[in-house]
């Protein structure tokens, strides 16, 4: 089984519109965004199963939809938010393509943890010098990381959770199928 663009395409819908529905049912709470990261999750799992471009476009896209629709992403916060999702996307997608240890666990926890941190650098360097200029460019590990662990351990359990029920379920590929034998 491979997963089709059109596929991928159905998929990558999916998770940009759960960049919007996730932070809705999480907003209730006050700073429940930037404690729970319920955008991360959709764009990390498009990255983890659908690659490279259609993560990176759905770290790009599915902010822009949310703070279109919700305003949240606040305008301020929109461009820097959207580098940091799209890096997250795009990271998993890339490491889920040329990291194969032969265990999918590994695999999967190595690019998702990757892609969490370098998102995370990135986010920083451009607030610090693009969006924000004058902000230290390591006030992201308070910012981001500190203030985010709640959102890090939710992902860091979710994650494998849903790609592994997704592999049962045959929604979508198994990395590394078992040999048949043909006897």
């Amino acid at each position: 089984m491979k997963l089709t663009p059109v596929k991928k395409l159905v998929f990558t819908a999916v998770c940009a519109a759960l960049c919007l529905v996730l932070p809705m049912a999480f907003h209730s709470v006050p700073n429940a965004g930037t404690i729970f990261l319920p955008m991360h999750i959709p764009v990390l799992l498009c990255g983890l199963i659908c690659g490279w471009p259609y993560g990176g476009v759905c770290g790009l896209i599915g902010p822009l939809i949310s703070s279109l629709i919700t305003g949240m992403p606040p305008a301020a916060m929109l461009p820097s938010m959207m580098v940091e999702c799209c890096s997250y996307g795009f990271v998993t997608g890339m490491l889920m393509r040329h990291v194969h240890t032969k265990h999918a666990v590994a695999d999967l926890y190595i690019s998702l943890v990757s892609a969490m941190v370098v998102g995370r650098v990135v986010a920083g360097f451009a607030k610090a010098w693009i969006f924000t200029p004058g902000v230290a460019p390591f006030a992201w590990v308070t910012t981001s990381l500190v203030t985010g662990i709640p959102g890090i351990a939710i992902q860091l359990i979710l994650m494998p959770m849903v790609v592994f029920a997704l592999t049962r379920a045959k929604l979508i590929p198994t990395r590394y199928p078992k040999e048949v034998s043909h006897e």
